[in-house]
């Protein structure tokens, strides 16, 4: 695969398209000179989507439904999370999946001590801790619940902002049924796995949709959608508080349709646009 590439695993015409899997993506933002800047991943070109840009996320585990997980929810219960995204039961796994993978693929812990504060700098005694749980995630092991037990800290799903829910089109192999979050990162030190993201980097909105233009920053629907939405914010506390109290009823499901046209993917449906009321922007399909 050429630099600034994507790998697309394109699913055969001749076959059913596949069951999207539940997963999770969230923008982590920070205030940066008066611009809003948001935490970004190369993907491993041995990966689905290898060598595009993206935000951390990924499919839920079955050890985000866990019982003693959900209890470690601050600030949001499974019952608001559900109506947030029209389900019956079980919305809170997206927020907490949320955190997980953001957790593993940034090394960022969006988590509250038990005193009630946000975890911002962490200690010699955390540190070591958080190193430790990270890279037995990283190599398969389910050990999140045990390390939020051992840090005696609750997971801050209160933080998130829900602001898109996306399906992978059709004709792609793999497909997932995401919904993007934002929130605004805690001040800790922000670093790729090594692994599934092999590089990383802060960067203003606008840049990214620039530098895509220009063929350099490699980037899909999704992203773009979302870096368009967060660049008609001025702030980051701007952005999460017109974001909040978002759920399904001004939440639009995205699931753009192509065709394969001379051995290239062609949009055959509406491209999601950016409409703005009452000082808030939102995806919408016209």
């Amino acid at each position: 695969m050429k630099d600034n590439q994507i790998n697309h695993t394109i699913a055969s015409p001749t076959e059913q398209p596949s069951t999207p899997v539940p997963a999770a993506t969230v923008l982590l933002v920070r205030d940066n000179n008066k611009k809003i800047e948001v935490f970004m991943l190369k993907r491993a070109t041995r990966t689905n989507f290898g060598g595009a840009w993206v935000f951390p996320g990924g499919k839920l585990d079955t050890n985000d439904r866990l019982k003693n997980i959900v209890d470690m929810c601050y600030g949001l219960d499974d019952i608001e999370a559900s109506k947030k995204l029209n389900m019956n039961v079980g919305g809170i796994h997206y927020w907490i999946a949320c955190i997980r993978e953001c957790f593993e693929e940034s090394g960022i812990l969006l988590a509250y001590r038990n005193n009630g504060e946000i975890v911002n700098n962490v200690s010699g005694r955390e540190t070591k801790i958080i190193e430790q749980y990270r890279k037995k995630l990283l190599n398969g092991e389910n050990v999140f619940l045990h390390m939020m037990q051992e840090l005696d800290m609750q997971l801050a799903t209160d933080q998130l902002a829900y602001i898109s829910h996306w399906i992978t089109p059709a004709i792609e192999k793999k497909r997932y049924n995401t919904r993007f979050f934002i929130a605004k990162s805690p001040a800790q030190k922000a670093a790729h796995d090594g692994f599934e993201g092999v590089d990383s980097k802060w960067i203003d909105p606008e840049k990214a949709l620039l530098e895509m233009k220009k063929g350099k920053f490699p980037i899909i629907m999704p992203t773009i959608k979302s870096l368009e939405l967060v660049a008609a914010y001025q702030s980051t506390d701007e952005l999460l508080e017109l974001n909040r109290n978002n759920n399904y009823k001004n939440i639009s499901t995205i699931e753009p349709k192509f065709i394969i046209e001379n051995g290239q993917a062609k949009l055959v449906t509406k491209e999601p646009k950016l409409t703005t009321e009452n000082g808030k922007t939102s995806l919408v399909i016209n």
